[in-house]
């Protein structure tokens, strides 16, 4: 297409474009540059080229210089350096022909927004080509990540008899966060219905442990279901170990339920201790289990808890960041997270737990998580 366009050119105006070096650094770049670049490029040079024409023959009011800004900051969006160097050329040369036309120099607040969009820009096309991505693709990756991981965050279906609930907030409001949930339902060596559920909080909050969280996401949930339910937690340790985890500290809590019997086993890894409601008695019961964080020593050893949910009867399971309050003892904050859990009675369990999140999240600022499973 572009030898055609070129071949259309009289003999003479072609000779005398090949004498300009950098036209004849742009075409060979053109030819042999990636597809849909070129083509991009060519649209924004065009569209530069018409802006021009339209300030000179129609009006500069409906075709202000300064609207070359956008070419710029388009460039930057969806084109590699190389290429949008290029561009940059050709609004500079357009600027440059209509100075000359209007004969008069732009205002300085012209000059100084197209040269921080110019220097935006570039830093956009660096940042994107470092990443191997062009355009809006990067953001589009990062949403599929996101809702992959809130995909295999959410419990799968539970027989009649059975409901859970799952909320996560992350802190500053980002999609990503260092708490994830990984779940699976399978049927165990002896015929039994079993739900097994692991909730993770890697260290730190927000976008800084989100990327490893996204990595130790995909991790876990392969293991979950894959081996032994008493060895999930070593296994998840002997992979950190693997890997030379030094990144910060990881803590989880494991659980499997019964989906006949009612019978649960938890396991945790320096994680808060899990809290199991009573209906018949009303009551909040802290649970015992307990553990060293993941990755720390090379052999893990675990305190498991067992018991046994009854009609009415929860198990809720949580992270840090829900009852962590500076100055104060961990379980000072377990008791407040106990006080806004008896809210979960009257109103259900379903909506309760999201707004316990909520009204948790906005006190201590950090990633939250919190799981509820109960028996109808």
């Amino acid at each position: 297409m572009l030898q055609r366009l070129v071949h259309l050119l009289p003999p003479k105006v072609r000779a005398q474009l090949r004498r300009v070096p950098f036209l004849v650094t742009l075409y060979r770049w053109l030819r042999r540059g990636r597809v849909r670049e070129r083509y991009l490029f060519a649209a924004l040079a065009l569209a530069s080229a018409l802006m021009c024409l339209g300030t000179l023959l129609v009006s500069q009011r409906w075709f202000p210089p300064s609207a070359l800004v956008l070419i710029v900051l388009a460039g930057g969006l969806v084109l590699r350096v190389r290429a949008f160097s290029a561009l940059l050329v050709v609004v500079a040369v357009v600027l440059s022909i209509d100075s000359f036309a209007l004969e008069r120099s732009f205002s300085p607040g012209i000059v100084i927004t197209l040269a921080l969009t110019t220097l935006l820009g570039l830093s956009l096309s660096r940042t994107r080509q470092q990443l191997g991505v062009q355009g809006l693709r990067g953001e589009s990756m990062l949403l599929e990540l996101r809702d992959r991981l809130n995909r295999q965050g959410q419990i799968p279906a539970l027989p009649q008899g059975w409901d859970s609930k799952v909320e996560l907030a992350q802190a500053g409001g980002s999609s990503f966060g260092g708490d994830f949930v990984v779940s699976c339902r399978h049927l165990s060596d002896d015929g039994r219905d079993l739900l097994e559920v692991a909730l993770v909080d890697v260290s730190g909050k927000g976008i800084e442990a989100g990327t490893r969280a996204l990595m130790l996401s995909g991790a876990f949930g392969g293991l979950l279901g894959s081996v032994r339910a008493e060895t999930f937690l070593s296994a998840c340790n002997t992979y950190l170990h693997r890997q030379r985890w030094d990144e910060g500290f990881v803590t989880a809590v494991h659980v499997v339920v019964d989906l006949e019997s009612g019978e649960y086993t938890v396991e945790s890894a320096g994680h808060p201790p899990a809290v199991k409601f009573v209906a018949s008695s009303g009551t909040w019961q802290v649970g015992t289990a307990k553990g060293v964080v993941l990755g720390v020593v090379p052999d893990l050893k675990c305190e498991p808890e067992s018991g046994r949910l009854r009609p009415g009867d929860a198990l809720m399971l949580y992270t840090d960041g829900l009852v962590e309050i500076p100055g104060r003892d961990l379980d000072a904050g377990i008791d407040a997270l106990l006080g806004e859990a008896e809210r979960l009675i009257p109103q259900g369990f379903r909506r309760g737990a999201r707004e316990i999140v909520q009204s948790m999240s906005d006190a201590h600022d950090d990633d939250c998580a919190l799981v509820v499973i109960w028996r109808q």
